[in-house]
């Protein structure tokens, strides 16, 4: 598989036991070993020059600072729908921050812990304007390209026989490149996706003016960080990291600010930037870890608006914070 690497040498085999957590590892090898999609932009996409980039991109950054100081002591592995699950379970990778959604099979059956969701998306339907499709009802006897082995598979046959609707005809893809230069070539009317995936990949279509994505929503699909199940230390310092990008934008702290704060005389603040108490060596991690993470990367808008709301235009809607009528919402730093 495609690696590109920032900083030392990889593991291909999980070297933790029942005694000792990935966390050590992880502090001990030096770098993150990140699982990525790699081809969706805003989220994780790998230039010419194999830089990445992306929201999940920015949350393997701010685990990194977190542990090391150093946003870019992480090594990113690119990983296919199928490929994703086993890279957590063979120790391949420490993280998986690939656009996954949070479903109760994944977090059982698959062994999967779930970070907090850093992205409440919906499943949607992307058709050409030349189709004349206008609803789901329209996609009879049509084919829609599909990504083989996600809840978009299975989401698209359970609306469709909700509707009643058997002849369509969906055409499945095991790489997301192949899904939409089948849609553009024409091989399918429409193509089905993450309503964020389809906004990200139609912004950069020939003729972007040419595809319409439908007025539904499929289904719910919250996606985050996930790690392997039964490893309570890792998934707090994951779960706490991911947790302080929205706490700190919450407290109205951010990359450029942050400095200021270090003279507060509000507990709270303090507690969170590890000038008081000792809430990260509690988990095994430095009691500035949420500073470092949002002195490198910044907090949840800044990490939104630098992937998502600047380059594709949009809105945050559920993904704002509580305050502001979303969904984001971090438990106390105290």
């Amino acid at each position: 598989m495609p690696l590109t690497a920032c900083g030392g040498g990889s593991e291909t085999s999980d070297p933790t036991t029942a005694s000792t957590s990935r966390l050590d590892t992880i502090k001990q090898r030096g770098t993150l070993i990140c699982g990525v999609n790699g081809e969706v932009p805003g989220f994780s996409f790998v230039d010419e020059n194999g830089q990445y980039s992306g929201l999940d991109v920015d949350i393997c950054r701010a685990i990194a600072a977190a542990l090391f100081d150093d946003p870019e002591k992480v090594e990113y592995r690119k990983l296919s729908a199928q490929e994703r699950f086993p890279a957590v379970q063979s120790g391949e990778v420490d993280v998986l921050n690939r656009n996954t959604t949070w479903t109760i099979s994944r977090d059982t059956t698959n062994g999967m812990e779930f970070a907090p969701t850093v992205f409440y998306d919906g499943q949607g339907i992307m058709v050409t304007t030349a189709s004349g499709v206008a609803n789901m009802e329209g996609l009879a006897g049509k084919s829609i390209c599909v990504l083989a082995g996600t809840t978009t598979e299975q989401n698209l046959a359970d609306q469709m026989r909700k509707r009643g609707i058997e002849d369509y005809n969906p055409v499945t893809f095991e790489d997301v490149d192949a899904l939409y230069a089948a849609y553009q070539e024409g091989r399918c009317e429409g193509v089905t996706a993450d309503r964020s995936q389809l906004v990200a990949r139609r912004s950069i279509l020939p003729n972007r003016n040419d595809h319409a994505i439908l007025n539904v929503v499929l289904s719910k699909e919250p996606l985050g960080p996930a790690v392997k199940n039964n490893d309570s230390a890792w998934f707090d310092a994951v779960k706490w990291i991911t947790f302080s990008l929205i706490q700190a934008e919450e407290l109205g702290i951010n990359s450029e600010n942050i400095e200021t704060f270090e003279t507060s005389e509000d507990p709270n603040v303090r507690r969170f930037l590890g000038l008081d108490d000792k809430l990260g060596e509690g988990m095994g991690l430095p009691n500035d870890f949420a500073a470092r993470a949002v002195k490198h990367v910044g907090n949840y808008g800044e990490v939104y608006e630098r992937n998502i709301g600047e380059p594709l235009g949009l809105d945050r809607g559920q993904n704002n914070l509580w305050t502001e009528g979303g969904l984001l919402y971090s438990p106390p730093f105290r």
